[in-house]
């Protein structure tokens, strides 16, 4: 039977925790609390003088400049963020509070698993694994997206930087349109932090794929930034709202598979729906069943996501694809998001999974996602939207 532990932690709070270890990650090996509100992290390897510096910051002078504000109360259901740190048996620890249960899936194959947000990200996991009522609809896909922009402009706004913003380390509950950042001591840091990280393949930023074989101080290579961020909040926009890549397309750039990858990510990148260069047009005759029809830029263009978001997607994946500074800003994706979900309307289509979308201007917009007419009254704003 586990045995109750009881320690101090650096602030001279009072922890507790259960000595049965009830999860590990590659550092980590995780307690459960007594009452199982919060866990604590123990790190297996001795932390360097670096490491505990960045992590005292983070427990203490970034900790405050988010929760100790007028909407702290916001963003304590947002991130999950390291509170305290301890030492127990040589080896120091980390405290967090636990992740709400609405972020695990409940029932089906997949119960009591976290909802990652890889699940909701892709069209052949969603097609094949998921249930109906897992997938959430398309409103509240909107509404995940803008709370993930307002988080990373949150950390932007305090001088921190996501090192590897991806849907490996946001977790996703699409039936409610909440997220929630499990945050890894090693996932954010300063802006003028710039240790190597690793980040997740799908949300690297070009320049930094381009240069990742340049030695650590070269000064031509590319390490996470506010731009590199940005990047990757638009992957994960698109990604959210269309259920696909949008620089994984049907151009083959080389014959060996690692030169192909770096370079379709990297130096060669472009936009798969790209309006005057369509070479890297996903090939619907080569995708599998699964991926369909989300994969077929011409059935679901990016368009069917509105004006604003448009816009921004032309942004990103055209004009600051390779030049960082043209990126949209996560401030300017928050607001597109949320005048976009001001846009939505219900789709009448009984059948239809998306059960919301964006008309058009046309007199009889039909909803892209189904193709049921939309027999009602639009508001009046559908008439003036450019």
């Amino acid at each position: 039977m586990a045995n109750k532990v009881t320690l101090k932690a650096t602030d001279g709070s009072t922890v507790e925790f259960m000595d049965e270890v009830i999860g590990s990650s590659a550092m980590k090996d995780v307690y459960f609390s007594p009452d199982k509100s919060y866990v604590v992290g123990f790190f297996r390897d001795k932390q360097d003088a670096n490491s505990k510096d960045r992590l005292q910051n983070i427990v203490g002078v970034y900790r405050e400049r988010i929760f100790n504000q007028a909407d702290g109360d916001y963003w304590k259901n947002v991130f999950c963020w390291p509170e305290k740190i301890v030492e127990w048996n040589g080896k120091m620890g980390v405290v967090y509070p636990t992740i709400p249960k609405q972020f695990f899936f409940s029932g089906g194959p997949f119960d009591g698993k976290e909802k990652n947000g890889k699940w909701f990200a892709s069209a052949r996991i969603r097609n094949k694994f998921l249930r109906a009522d897992q997938k959430g609809d398309w409103k509240n896909h909107l509404l995940v997206c803008s709370k993930i922009a307002k988080s990373i402009r949150k950390l932007h706004e305090i001088g921190l930087i996501h090192t590897d913003l991806s849907y490996n380390n946001i977790l996703i509950d699409v039936i409610n349109g909440d997220v929630c950042f499990p945050v890894n001591e090693d996932l954010i840091i300063s802006e003028h932090d710039f240790s190597l990280v690793v980040e997740t393949p799908d949300f690297i930023a070009p320049e930094v794929m381009a240069t990742r074989t340049l030695r650590v101080g070269d000064p031509n290579k590319k390490l996470p930034s506010k731009f590199t961020n940005c990047h990757a909040l638009a992957v994960l926009i698109y990604m959210y709202l269309l259920y696909r890549h949008p620089l994984r397309g049907g151009k083959v750039w080389d014959l060996d598979p690692g030169k192909d990858e770096e370079l379709a990510m990297g130096e060669k990148a472009l936009f798969i729906e790209h309006p005057t260069d369509k070479s890297n047009r996903p090939k619907v005759d080569q995708l599998n069943p699964s991926e369909l029809p989300q994969g077929d830029v011409t059935k679901l263009p990016y368009t069917i996501c509105g004006p604003y978001l448009k816009a921004l997607f032309d942004r990103a994946f055209i004009d600051g694809l390779h030049n960082p500074t043209a990126r949209p800003s996560a401030a300017e994706w928050e607001t597109a998001l949320v005048k976009t979900a001001d846009l939505v309307q219900p789709c009448q289509g009984a059948k239809c999974n998306a059960h919301w979308f964006v008309p058009d201007n046309s007199t009889k917009p039909r909803c892209p996602f189904c193709g049921k007419e939309y027999e009602e009254q639009l508001p009046i704003k559908f008439r003036t939207t450019t």
